[in-house]
């Protein structure tokens, strides 16, 4: 089956664009663009002089990208992490839809399901770095142990780490989707209804693998750097590390926070206004499933006068 016959069904659609507040002769960034369901939508809002950049690693998404052949979008085959090597405040919208995409969980050749066989690989970016497979055919019990409770809040965590160098050491190291998902299984015996008992474990090396809380971490930061005053930072997560993440980021710069024990104490300037946060709509996850753990997140960069 061809790449490009995976669909992929963009979520909050709607919701992450409205909440961007496009103006149609500015410039927005779309960070991980997939298959382009958010960035379409921009494209549709923004004039002959508006402009969209996205970014993504994998590169069946960027062969997406360049399908559209739209002069306003400028595409970069990186991660998120990237975002700071845009100009200093030369953007009025950051759009970050984390996770993985459904073309990307629906091909088992990406390696990222459980619920279908085939190569254990996980990168979102396939053409470097390493697959879980080769990470597991050298990493220690303690650094297995510690990725899968770090990233997956598994509590097993160490059981399964037991069972994957035990099986390497007897040369039966598990080399597919499914033969890493058999072995989970072995190990954790309970789990909360409904859920696979991979889940957590497959949640935890993907994030590893593709080092995507640290990049999180940096794009970030680096939004503050490319927003405009007044421009929107619109985040969707799927999980609660990510969502954790966003909630801390926004609320450290957004709160007017000092040593009140310390009369004449400088104040903190403050950077972003908190928006809020959305949830997909029951008519969304209804039609979607996939939607129903994503959380929205709005923030904006606070004009100079009332940063200071």
């Amino acid at each position: 089956m061809a790449s490009n016959e995976w669909a992929h069904t963009t979520v909050m659609l709607k919701e992450a664009v409205a909440a961007l507040d496009v103006q149609a002769e500015a410039t927005y960034v779309d960070t991980t663009f997939g298959r382009g369901g958010h960035a379409k939508r921009i494209l549709e809002a923004l004039s002959p002089k508006g402009k969209l950049i996205v970014f993504d690693k994998d590169p069946q998404a960027i062969a997406a990208a360049k399908a559209m052949s739209d002069p306003r979008v400028e595409i970069r085959h990186q991660g998120f992490a990237a975002l700071g090597q845009l100009p200093h405040s030369s953007v009025a919208g950051v759009l970050m839809d984390l996770g993985v995409s459904s073309p990307q969980i629906d091909n088992p050749e990406r390696g990222f399901s459980f619920r279908q066989d085939g190569p254990l690989d996980m990168r979102m970016d396939t053409s470097q770095g390493q697959s879980v497979h080769d990470w597991l055919g050298v990493a220690s019990t303690d650094q297995i142990t510690q990725v899968i409770r770090d990233y997956g809040e598994e509590r097993f965590a160490s059981g399964i780490a037991k069972a994957i160098v035990a099986k390497r050491e007897a040369g039966q190291l598990p080399a597919s989707t499914l033969g890493l998902a058999d072995l989970v299984a072995t190990v954790v015996k309970k789990r909360e209804p409904g859920q696979n008992p991979a889940t957590r474990t497959f949640q935890a090396f993907r994030i590893f693998i593709n080092r995507e809380l640290e990049e999180l971490e940096f794009a970030l930061d680096a939004s503050l750097q490319v927003l405009q005053p007044g421009g929107r930072l619109v985040v969707i997560s799927f999980h609660s590390l990510e969502d954790r993440m966003v909630k801390q980021f926004i609320a450290k710069h957004a709160k007017d926070v000092y040593d009140r024990r310390e009369p004449f104490a400088t104040r903190k300037n403050l950077t972003l206004h908190a928006l809020g946060r959305q949830k997909p709509s029951q008519e969304e996850v209804s039609a979607n499933p996939r939607s129903r753990s994503a959380i929205m997140r709005v923030a904006q960069k606070l004009p100079l006068l009332e940063a200071v």
